[in-house]
């Protein structure tokens, strides 16, 4: 038996480790060089710029995160703020700023407001598409020397996370690295063409198994596609695996194939973006970003958006607060999910089997967080507090979903036997669900206060003792009913 086959069969089938599935909200962060600049444009959600302006879309990217690529395309709006405002400085004069901002950074002040928000995980991105990493890696960039910092960030925020009792995972920028490759990208062939070759591949896994080495992540979340062969990322799973036995992996792995190699060249990808536009034109296009199949993974990670259903492999949401992942200077409350649409976005993954994982992004400058998303961080802990019972540990119930009779969304989870039923808005004195039968007990979660359950023709009311207008999501237990 090959190696690739043997490390294969060793992991793949695998149970997946009970407290991920169990944890259900963790928190991304993104921060990094572009966390100084701060600007993207204000183009709606990422899908929204593929399908009315494809032939810039990367370039018109919402995500801050994006910078440098954005400022190599001159009719951008990065690339005239930059030159505005930073007369068109080179993208590596932002490190000292940053690396200034680090003097008030406080590693226990986030991971004290991440356990206050619920979160039961935290993924930190080690390295993005800019290549600079935040830990003092002992793999030198080729390309732009000292595109590291001294100070280890990894190691202190992952000390700091674990001191709260929360898990500790890292994100890694595999598929992508523009200090390997600075060509400008515009369309989404030139992003999937764009993955390094050369000395790139043995670069990149090297610094994920000195990340694996380093910090025992509980969470090894690569993005894009991974640049090496499907052989050796099998070998790096399995030493991962047997590091950190109950460690988990995402999806975005995917390994070079051949049309991905002949992506490199210009002329394929301006074949295939103009199939992929002229599609996009006519049907719109799809909202949200989800990843391919890919031989191996542990959790899918749909992106800014959810899976509309119970799935064979557990999965993961992502998203940020607002239409970035990074801080965006100019974002406004209004830019901002609501705490209870983003509640409300926990809940459905966690009725369909899946988790969040929600992203804050602080700033560069000074190193801290928002006050909106700390603000949301909060509100979300407060809801957890009274109603994590019907989140935690739980799974999905016979079905997921269900509306009122008066239109309200109704969420079901189920654990140890009781249902919760969980409305996502505010009822007032009761609320009557169509085609749902239910029987046993019923409370409050949040205070055990009794709910009154009455059989409804082919459903059921639901009936509260004091009205619950302005209570976002009161959840009701049915004992028994799960």
């Amino acid at each position: 038996m090959a190696r690739s086959e043997a490390d294969a069969a060793a992991f793949i089938g695998r149970t997946l480790p009970a407290w991920y599935d169990d944890a259900k909200f963790g928190v991304f962060i993104h921060w990094g060089l572009f966390s100084i600049p701060a600007f993207a444009p204000r183009v709606g959600k990422i899908s929204d710029i593929f399908k009315t302006d494809y032939r810039r879309a990367v370039a018109l990217s919402p995500y801050t995160e994006w910078y440098e690529n954005a400022i190599k395309s001159p009719d951008t709006p990065s690339a005239k703020f930059h030159q505005e405002t930073y007369g068109g400085a080179p993208y590596a004069d932002f490190r000292e700023p940053f690396l200034a901002g680090l003097a008030q950074w406080d590693p226990d002040a986030w991971a004290e407001a991440i356990a206050a928000s619920g979160a039961r995980y935290v993924v930190l991105v080690t390295k993005h598409h800019d290549g600079y990493c935040l830990w003092p890696s002992k793999v030198a960039n080729p390309h732009r020397e000292g595109w590291a910092t001294q100070r280890d960030v990894v190691g202190e925020l992952a000390a700091a996370v674990r001191r709260q009792g929360l898990r500790f995972g890292v994100y890694y920028s595999g598929g992508i690295d523009w200090s390997f490759n600075p060509e400008p990208l515009r369309t989404l062939m030139d992003f999937v063409g764009s993955v390094p070759g050369g000395g790139y591949p043995a670069y990149a896994a090297a610094q994920a198994r000195e990340l694996i080495e380093r910090y025992e992540p509980a969470v090894l979340w690569n993005d894009i596609s991974w640049p090496g062969s499907e052989r050796e990322l099998f070998s790096l799973f399995a030493d991962y695996y047997a590091a950190i036995p109950d460690g988990v992996v995402n999806d975005r792995w995917k390994t070079p194939t051949l049309s991905a190699r002949l992506l490199r060249y210009k002329l394929p990808r301006r074949i295939l973006d103009a199939q992929i536009e002229k599609k996009a034109a006519h049907s719109g296009g799809a909202d949200g970003v989800v990843p391919p199949p890919v031989p191996h993974c542990d959790f899918r990670t749909p992106e800014y958006v959810r899976f509309d259903s119970v799935q064979d492999r557990k999965w993961e949401a992502t998203r940020g607060m607002s239409h970035s992942f990074g801080f965006n200077r100019n974002d406004t409350e209004a830019d901002y999910e609501s705490a209870e649409h983003l509640l409300g976005e926990l809940i459905d993954c966690v009725s369909k089997g899946g988790n969040l994982l929600l992203n804050i992004g602080p700033r560069g400058g000074d190193a801290q967080v928002p006050e909106p998303q700390l603000r949301r961080l909060a509100q979300m802990g407060a809801w957890l507090r009274a109603n994590g019972a019907a989140i935690y540990g739980a799974r999905p119930w016979r079905r997921s979903d269900a509306v009122a009779a008066d239109g309200t969304a109704v969420r079901f989870t189920a654990k140890a036997g009781d249902l919760y039923v969980i409305p996502l808005g505010s009822p007032g004195t009761a609320f009557d669900l169509p085609g749902v039968r239910l029987e046993g007990r019923a409370r409050r979660l949040a205070d055990g206060a009794p709910v009154e359950l009455q059989p409804m023709g082919d459903g059921a009311r639901l009936g509260f003792a004091a009205p619950q207008e302005g209570t976002f999501a009161p959840v009701v237990v049915v004992e028994g009913a799960g």
